[in-house]
């Protein structure tokens, strides 16, 4: 899959393991970068993976500062 393949809402669904619904919802809402053209969502997948990405890693990082701080007798 190259990096600046162009996705369908049911491909970037299936990519991240999804509900086509909440891809479509999160596109409407602006949550996932999207660009409508016609009545169709369209998705690049470099920009959907850098995405990604930065959800991951700040999720991740507030899972080992709420441990570290768990473990702080401050």
């Amino acid at each position: 899959m190259p990096d600046d393949e162009i996705m369908t809402l049911e491909e970037v669904a299936a990519y991240l393991k999804l509900k086509p619904q909440t891809i479509y919802t999160w596109a409407q809402e602006k949550r996932i970068p999207a660009a409508k053209l016609g009545k169709e969502w369209r998705f690049k997948r470099s920009v959907i993976d850098a995405w990604f990405n930065q959800h991951f890693d700040e999720k991740f990082d507030q899972i080992v500062k709420k441990t570290a701080n768990n473990g702080n007798p401050d």
